[in-house]
């Protein structure tokens, strides 16, 4: 199926996410506000549940402009804004975006949220920012080019880009086996997406989550070089969640500098 509005149907699904609870869509504790107003950095996440590279970040946050991309939830947004950060957090979900107004507004912290697709930046002006965030979510994005293109252009010169992914080889496997069984069942061809390689009748059973795209790793890294990004730091972490993290990784991480 090819007619299905990706980004309307991705945001009606994050908002159904939030409204149960999904780990990613819950805030962080007024303790975790207190470790990071000290510089505890450790709970800003950007591949499953291993913390940011330090060194990947300002050694003093004061006053850097960081915009968290596809970053709804409550979670990165508000720890960066208490040690100190200009926060500007963007999602395609209304309801996440109101998870990190209601942490700001809880813990007393200054922070931006604005709603839009990661491929469209024109709200800001290039330039804009010192940091881009983007955790694990571009999985739910179809292309790719886009997102690093905008990501290039509302940096500053010598700004980084630091971005999680998905581990593409994972959607080899059929989704239900491994993480209901803990079978690896090789399924399907890359690169994966939901909406080219489920059934009909697959796809109106997962109509309540979002959809999902394998990147192959061209896309990733060389879209963020063919972008004007140079990659400096490259990082590696097991899955959260499922077997598959026995046997390989489950997420990789990019720095990149704009060069």
């Amino acid at each position: 199926m090819t007619d299905i509005d990706v980004v309307a149907h991705n945001r009606e699904a994050w908002d159904r996410q939030a409204e149960a609870g999904d780990q990613w869509t819950r805030g962080v504790s007024p303790e975790q506000v207190a470790a990071a107003r000290k510089g505890d950095l450790s709970g800003v996440l950007l591949i499953g549940h291993k913390p940011v590279i330090r060194a990947w970040l300002p050694a003093d946050l004061a006053g850097v402009r960081v915009l968290g991309l596809a970053s709804g939830g409550g979670q990165q947004g508000p720890l960066l804004a208490a040690a100190g950060a200009v926060v500007t957090i963007f999602d395609n979900s209304p309801a996440q975006l109101e998870r990190d107004r209601q942490v700001a507004e809880r813990e007393g912290l200054a922070l931006q949220t604005v709603l839009g697709d990661m491929r469209d930046l024109r709200a800001f002006e290039d330039g804009s920012f010192d940091i881009v965030l983007n955790p694990v979510s571009n999985l739910f994005c179809p292309e790719l080019g886009p997102v690093w293109r905008e990501c290039h252009r509302v940096l500053r010169g010598g700004g980084s880009l630091l971005a999680g992914f998905l581990n593409p080889d994972l959607y080899i496997f059929d989704a239900d086996a491994l993480d209901e069984r803990a079978e690896f069942v090789v399924r399907y061809s890359l690169p994966y997406s939901d909406t080219g390689s489920l059934t009909e009748a697959e796809l109106a059973e997962r109509a309540d989550w979002p959809l999902e795209f394998s990147h192959t790793m061209t896309e990733q890294i060389g879209g963020q070089i063919a972008a004007g990004f140079a990659i400096v730091g490259f990082e590696e972490a097991p899955h959260h969640s499922n077997e598959s993290a026995r046997y390989m990784p489950g997420y990789f991480a990019t720095r990149a500098i704009k060069l």
